[in-house]
């Protein structure tokens, strides 16, 4: 019997993908947004691909904005930016 994989939806390019192939990017109780590499933080989630594509797709149709209900400032995906390059390193 195989188990069900979670699916996610990427906020970037609307893709459903296995939750396991994305990077979830996490507002935490304090309202920042950061990506959260463990995937059991405490917060309101939302999915990205591991493609820099997808973030900048985010950024241009505003997906992270939508899903977090908040305006985003500019440095909030500059930091995610950051944050993407050295999850990829790892």
């Amino acid at each position: 019997m195989n188990k069900k994989v979670p699916m996610r939806q990427c906020v970037g390019c609307g893709e459903m993908k296995g939750k396991r192939e994305m990077m979830r990017v996490l507002r935490t109780p304090e309202g920042d947004i950061v990506l959260d590499t463990t995937g059991k933080k405490n917060g309101r989630g939302a999915y990205l691909c591991k493609d820099p594509d997808c973030l900048k797709k985010a950024e241009k149709n505003r997906g992270l904005e939508r899903s977090f209900k908040i305006k985003n400032p500019e440095e909030v995906y500059r930091n995610l930016e950051r944050e993407f390059g050295e999850s990829e390193t790892e």
